[in-house]
């Protein structure tokens, strides 16, 4: 016979049980967050949908055989992070979709092209100058007559050709190892990785380790570096050299910020509005002769990379590096995007004159920003220079929207190296918070 049960005890154990388990109908439920923001899973598989519909135009839409095998094979490796992600338990979800995702958009486009000799045209301008730069002291051909002839490059670019006239392209290895674009990635991810142990000295969290990889592995996967990386990748030595010259300024190091930048400045123009930006930085952080001794070192630096040119063949120089790329060569720049400053330029002289006048009031709108506001730390002095970018990039009389790489890249960098830094007077930078 079982024991009676006392009265009341049913009351009580179905009370408990009330309380101390959700219903059903909550169980089934999926789990959001208290904010009601989407599960994580959902915004890995939509990121990775995005990139795969992005990468899929490139096939259907664009006329470079570079873009067409580089978005068949990205396609195909975003397609596959997707599926990872949604249907495989983590943490193997998060390791598979990465994997497939660099896969897809980098190791196998660019190993493909790589083995292939394929590239687009500014991989040979820059093997060429390389080329020339050994034979002729000067990176720029004397009288160019097509496009591919011109070096809209500072001498600097020139470097990045040297491993072709060393290495030539007789045999297969020797052709792969003179690629300028393993040398272009490969300054590349020396100057991130230089830049996240410089800001991360003196205030490393463990646990921000991992995340850091993961972020880092994420861009350069994305669209966003994935195919320059893999076509071209002119524009990633001199986004590499900013970041890693704005850490520096961030930590009050000025000479090596000058040092940094003056590399950068020596490659394109597009570096030059980084000098001010981490003189700025600089000047809030540490003081204004630290801010003086950056830029000094950086221009100074950059002008003795360009002075050898610049007195052995003036002319070509000029035309190549000033005039074509504004538009106004014998040649017409390839760059024609329909951003605002190139529709103005192709309504005449004076569409062209006002392209000029608007952004030579961008840059002043940013200059008065860097006066009047400084920024404090590397995140906001990268968001500032990023900003200036997008204004020249979007008013230039002739430009890509591959240029707006570059300005991605300085406003996510810096957030996956050091997350919400507080600089400190003596160029200290404070730590990270979680």
């Amino acid at each position: 016979m079982t024991a009676p049960v006392p009265s009341g005890c049913n009351e009580r154990v179905l009370t408990d049980r009330a309380t101390t388990s959700p219903p059903l109908r909550t169980r089934l439920l999926p789990t959001r967050t208290s904010t009601g923001a989407p599960p994580r899973r959902a915004v890995w598989v939509a990121g990775w949908l995005a990139a795969a519909a992005w990468a899929l135009g490139f096939p259907l839409v664009s006329t470079l055989e570079t873009h067409r095998v580089w978005g068949v094979s990205a396609t195909a490796g975003y397609a596959g992070a997707a599926l990872a992600a949604w249907w495989l338990p983590r943490p193997r979800a998060r390791a598979l979709s990465l994997g497939s995702a660099f896969a897809g958009a980098v190791a196998v486009p660019l190993v493909t092209l790589l083995l292939t000799g394929r590239g687009q045209s500014e991989v040979g301008v820059i093997e060429r100058s390389g080329v020339l730069l050994v034979r002729r002291a000067s990176p720029y051909l004397t009288d160019p007559q097509n496009v591919g002839e011109y070096t809209p490059y500072l001498p600097g670019m020139a470097l990045f050709g040297l491993p072709r006239a060393l290495f030539g392209d007789d045999t297969l290895p020797l052709r792969v190892l003179g690629d300028a674009r393993l040398w272009c990635a490969g300054v590349f991810l020396v100057c991130l990785r230089a830049g996240v142990v410089c800001l991360r000295t003196g205030s490393p969290r463990p646990a921000s380790q991992g995340a850091y990889r993961t972020g880092l592995t994420v861009l350069l996967a994305s669209p966003v570096v994935a195919l320059p990386l893999c076509v071209s990748g002119v524009d990633l030595p001199l986004a590499g050299l900013c970041c890693l010259g704005l850490a520096l300024a961030a930590r009050g190091r000025p000479v090596a910020a000058g040092l940094a930048l003056a590399a950068a400045c020596a490659l394109k123009w597009t570096a030059w509005p980084a000098v001010a930006v981490a003189a700025a930085l600089l000047g809030n952080v540490t003081g204004a002769r630290a801010a003086l001794r950056c830029a000094g070192t950086a221009v100074a630096g950059a002008v003795a990379a360009a002075l050898p040119s610049a007195l052995l063949a003036p002319g070509p120089m000029a035309l190549q590096v000033l005039a074509f790329p504004a538009g106004r060569g014998d040649v017409p720049t390839p760059a024609a995007s329909p951003l605002p400053g190139r529709l103005l330029a192709d309504l005449g002289p004076l569409g062209w004159y006002t392209a000029v006048a608007l952004l030579l009031c961008g840059a002043v709108a940013v200059t008065a920003t860097l006066v009047l506001r400084p920024p404090a730390t590397v995140t906001a002095a990268a968001d500032r220079l990023a900003a200036g970018l997008c204004v020249a990039f979007l008013l230039a009389p002739a430009g890509r929207f591959g240029y707006l790489a570059l300005p991605v890249l300085l406003v996510v960098w810096p957030r996956l190296a050091h997350g919400r830094a507080v600089a400190r007077k003596g160029g200290e930078v404070g730590k990270t918070h979680p």
